[in-house]
Parts: C-alpha cells; structure tokens; sequence
C-alpha cells in the first residue's frame, strides 16, 4: 500500500480553469454536502471533504486507486450539475501525491485566490472540515492532513504581511465611504456577488458601524447562504435594476465575463436618488461594474488597485509577501511528504522487530545459559533467511549492485 500522502488526490474547479456559470453549477453548499459526500461515500470515495467558495469547488480525498477516484468525483459534479460527464470533466483539473499536498497546503493560506491572501479561506476550508467529520468522511489520514494545513496557514499568516494587503484595502474602502457619505451607520450598502473580497469589505464596512446591509447574487442559495453568515437581507438579484437607487454604497464582487453594473443602470439610479452619491467598489476579477460609470457625475468608481493606493499598499511589497509564503509552503509541503513517508516504513520496522524477537527468545532457551552459544546462535539465525535470499536472487541474475547498496545503506556497512 502506498505511503498515505501518495494518496492524496484533489479534483476540481477554480477561476483559472472554469467559468462562472460551470462553477456556480458545480457549487455545493452547506446543506447539500452531507448528501454530496454520502454519494461519492458510495460510489468507493469513502474518505473525502467538499470545498465550495466563489473561487474553487473542489473534493479532497484519500484513496488507494487515484484514477478511479478522479473519475467518481468527476461524475459526481457532473451529476449534480446536471452536465454532460466528458464537458465536466474538460473543465476539472486533477491533483495526486506530492502535488496535492501542495495545492492543499497553498489554497489554505490563501495564495491560489483571486485576492491573494485574504483571510476568509481559511475558515472556508475549517467549515468543510467540520462538514466531513459530522458526515463521517473524514478519517485519521485526511484529517492529519487538513491540520498540517492550518500550521501552514498560520504560518504563513504569522511570518509573512501577506494577510495585510485585503484587510488594509477593505479599510481604505470603509475610509472613503465615510470621506464621501460620513457616518457609516446612516447609510444602506449593497453586496452584489458573493466572492470573498467583497465579504471582506463588508464586514469591514459592519464593523464600522454600517447597519443596513443586502447581498444579492446571481445565484440565489450563494446570496441567501452569505445573507445568513452577515446576518443581514438578501435581495433577488433579477430586483437589482429597481432597488439600486436605495443604497448609497454598492460593492460588487462576481466576476464573471459580463458587466454586472452598467453606467446606465448607475445613471437611472442617480437621478432617482437626485445626484445624491453613489459609492461603488468594483472588487470582481474581471470588474463587474462599467469603466463608463466613472464618468458619471456623483457616481464614485474605485477598483481593488485604486483602493491600493489608498491604503498606500505598494504592489511589490505584496508580491514579496507571496514570495516568502510559498517558500513557507513548500518548506512545509516537503516536511510533510518526509514525515508521512517515514510513517508508511513504520509496520514493517516493527514486524522485523518483533521477528527478531523471536529468534532472541529460542537462541536463548535453547544456549541455556551460554552467553557464546546464545549469540552464536543468535546472529546466524537472523543472517540465515537474508543470505539464502540474497544468494538466490544473484544467481537468478537480480540487480546485486542495488541490493548490495540498500545493504549497507540499512546497516552502514564499509566499502
């Protein structure tokens, strides 16, 4: 059986691979993922967790056969998303072994996100951690994993400024809001979209005070499920046009391929609101709100790299900051691969202790209190099988040369 991080395998969707509307069909919330992973229990996954954000839904897994646990967790999405299997599965990337470990590590502190470093996924990836373990799909291999994650994370989060650079762009935002608008308890924002910089700015904007907050989104059960984790109102997205007039900020975060906000659904807004202000933070990627609405008077367009500059981030400082996190991850991803594989050497260590043992217990009852005899006995008795095996296998023509070399690599033997 192969060492329990050759095990390892990770299928999914992420924003480089897939598009908005495959990963909103594969999505797989927390009410439907006990069932999820029920089927894929079924189908001979038996240990496995599902992780659904707005970037990535994905399945980690342990399994013996990695192709055929690719190809049940591929039909698996494919059935849930209601999509031919083969136009899925084009879609799906695949990860093994040392690469999974990897990627596992990397997507739990927050380097393989839109926003690079911003801090909710790793509470996405706690909560499908607890949603395995209450489905009892979680075994001792993958949770063991699943922890090394989190040291990683924060780790990375500890030795590294890589957290800063989202949390101070959401303060940027929370500063302008209240340069344009003033108190931020007076006024009525709207999250469209559910991506994670945009949660970010929103609790950003709550935590200031902010007591009117909807989320809308393409998807109802995604805006429902964030309306419920802000414990704020959800509004049908196909009600957007008629409502945006009412809100004095709006923060969008969809990024698909399509404008989400267009200058002239801003503009209908303005003159219902009698050029009061509108504040927009456009954190899609790709934007989601019109480049046209910043030339519409009272309306006020800033995008993730504006609210840089506002929160005085410098670009390089960031990249840096990512630089020395992966170094960290991959430090931890190659400790880890050595930690697992020396454990997978641990059952036959003891079964050749304890065959030794053995052979100590009859030289000795057999030598009687002969210490020479006993270990005579003994070490001729534990060199018998190992030299009639190695005599054999060279006369049957066997690679010698690499025996001789594990010898006396096992025993330190001098050339």
């Amino acid at each position: 059986m192969p060492g329990s991080a050759h095990r390892l395998v990770m299928v999914g969707a992420n924003h480089k691979s897939a598009s908005l509307t495959l990963r909103d069909a594969l999505f797989v919330d927390d009410a439907a993922a006990p069932g999820f992973l029920e089927s894929l229990k079924r189908a001979g996954v038996a240990e496995a967790l599902v992780l659904s954000t707005c970037d990535r839904v994905e399945v980690w897994a342990s399994a013996n056969d990695l192709d055929r646990a690719i190809q049940t967790v591929s039909d698996a999405f494919a059935d849930r998303a209601g999509l031919d299997p083969a136009a899925v599965s084009a879609n799906l990337y695949s990860r093994t072994g040392a690469d999974a470990v990897r990627h596992g590590f990397t997507v739990t502190a927050s380097l393989d996100s839109l926003v690079i470093g911003e801090p909710h996924v790793t509470g996405q990836v706690k909560a499908a951690h607890r949603l395995a373990r209450e489905a009892g799909t979680l075994g001792n291999e993958m949770d063991a994993y699943i922890q090394a994650a989190f040291s990683v994370a924060k780790r990375v989060r500890t030795e590294t400024a890589i957290g800063e650079g989202p949390v101070s762009i959401a303060a940027a935002a929370v500063q302008v809001a209240r340069d344009l608008h003033g108190d931020p308890s007076r006024l009525r924002a709207l999250l469209v979209g559910t991506g994670e910089m945009g949660e970010l700015v929103a609790e950003s904007l709550l935590a200031a005070g902010l007591k009117d907050l909807s989320v809308t989104a393409p998807r109802d059960s995604r805006a429902e499920t964030l309306a419920k984790t802000l414990n704020c109102h959800m509004l049908a997205f196909e009600d957007l046009r008629d409502a945006l007039a009412g809100f004095d900020v709006v923060l969008t975060c969809v990024g698909g391929r399509n404008v989400v906000v267009s200058a002239e659904l801003v503009g209908n807004a303005l003159r219902k609101r009698r050029r009061r202000p509108i504040f927009l933070v456009d954190a899609g990627i790709p934007g989601d709100v019109e480049t046209a609405v910043n030339r519409l008077e009272g309306a006020f367009l800033y995008d993730l790299g504006d609210l840089e500059e506002v929160a005085l981030e410098g670009r390089a400082g960031r990249e840096a900051a990512a630089r020395a996190a992966r170094g960290i991850v991959e430090e931890e991803a190659s400790a880890y691969l050595r930690g697992r594989a020396a454990r997978s050497a641990v059952p036959a260590i003891v079964a050749l202790r304890s065959r030794f043992d053995e052979i100590r217990d009859a030289a000795l009852a057999e030598a009687g209190n002969d210490a020479a005899e006993a270990t005579r006995l003994l070490v001729n008795r534990l060199l018998h099988v190992p030299t009639e095996v190695m005599k054999d296998k060279a006369a049957e023509g066997a690679d010698w040369q690499s025996m001789e070399k594990t010898l006396k690599t096992l025993f330190r033997l001098e050339d």
